[in-house]
């Protein structure tokens, strides 16, 4: 009995001994340029979000198991991404009834989102759609422009830029000048608005320092989405990718990476904006929104450091538990709320109410 009692001590004390060596080898190694290596941990979804984005959140992650690889071939990509935008447009359009025209303004074929009963025709908003900069097009513009015109009550031009592989830098930007030059033949720079989600994020701010490079007033006020006026880095480039259940990327995606960016130099402010801060004080006011599970957010933050830092007046909101360009799903609550947030945003600062960004050139 008493040798039983010893073998089960011993047992006990090693299982002990085990399990405090598992702890400290399971302990987060900080090295000496403060990179953290941890063999891994348990990260609740985020108790602040609703029921309804929890639903979303796994089909989300589904999706993004069943996406096309982005460098691959791009007709596959475009038809996976366009099938789910289409989607998610036909859903918009149910939650906010908006009327779609198909044109072209300057030359360059566009959607015309118009609310149905609109009660503001000076104010107009041009919007840049996402899809690193190679798919997007046509109802990727939607998605994004539906719910805001109709709670704005402001018409929004969707733009269907050019982009890549067929096409490079700055063909996008030029795209959008001749967009903005022809909407300044009947509305005042400050009652135009541009913003955009991830590519198009990106998009509004080279075309704000673009359309400064053409000697053309600013507009009255932009948006930038889930993207930044920096590269893509910070501790979101890497802490995202484990929170959105995938594994810690050995280094973050760079704009320089994408096709439509080949030969163009991310030392220039027309590419990154974030590069210049004589470039950045010429921006007019600015909304910036994210989510901390954005593999965007950093960027995004250290681009309201630089944009206030250089004079100009920003407005930041980060969802809890979101991730990259969520509001692209109507129900969830989040998601409309982002949508007040824009249109608020743009009812505010569009028109007389903004002097400071009246008319205002390089």
């Amino acid at each position: 009995m008493i040798l039983r009692r010893l073998g089960i001590v011993l047992v006990v004390f090693a299982a002990s001994l085990a399990a405090n060596a598992y702890a400290e080898d399971a302990r987060p190694v900080v090295a000496a340029d403060g990179a953290v290596t941890s063999p891994g941990g348990r990260f609740p979804f985020s108790a602040f979000v609703s029921p309804e984005a929890l639903a979303r959140f796994q089909q989300v992650l589904a999706d993004g198991r069943k996406s096309p690889d982005i460098f691959g071939p791009i007709a596959a990509s475009r038809k996976f991404y366009g099938d789910m935008n289409d989607s998610r447009a036909e859903r918009m359009r149910k939650l906010y009834p908006v009327d779609v025209k198909a044109s072209k303004i300057g030359g360059v074929p566009v959607d015309v989102v118009s609310p149905l009963a609109q009660t503001d025709n000076k104010r107009i908003l041009i919007n840049l759609h996402g899809g690193g900069f190679l798919w997007g097009a046509g109802s990727g513009g939607l998605v994004e422009s539906i719910p805001v015109a109709n709670l704005a009550k402001i018409k929004v031009i969707s733009v269907d830029y050019r982009q890549g592989p067929e096409n490079t830098f700055p063909a996008a930007s030029e795209d959008v000048e001749k967009v903005y030059r022809a909407l300044l033949e009947h509305h005042r720079a400050q009652d135009i608005g541009i913003y955009g989600c991830s590519a198009g994020g990106v998009l509004t701010a080279e075309a704000v320092a673009w359309i400064a490079s053409r000697k053309l007033p600013a507009p009255g006020a932009i948006g930038i989405f889930c993207a930044g006026l920096v590269d893509m880095d910070g501790d979101s480039a890497y802490v995202a990718s484990l929170l959105m259940g995938d594994t810690v990327p050995a280094s973050p995606m760079r704009l320089a990476m994408l096709p439509y960016f080949k030969g163009a130099s991310v030392d220039d402010p027309l590419v990154m904006p974030g590069a210049s801060a004589a470039v950045l004080a010429k921006f007019p006011p600015t909304l910036l929104i994210s989510g901390t599970r954005d593999f965007a957010m950093s960027a995004l933050l250290r681009s309201d450091e630089l944009l206030t830092a250089a004079g100009v007046s920003t407005e930041v909101h980060v969802w809890e538990g979101m991730w990259h360009s969520f509001f692209s799903d109507p129900e969830m609550p989040e998601s409309q709320a982002a949508y007040r947030v824009m249109a608020n945003f743009f009812m505010r600062h569009l028109g007389d109410g903004n002097g400071a960004a009246q008319n205002r050139r390089p």
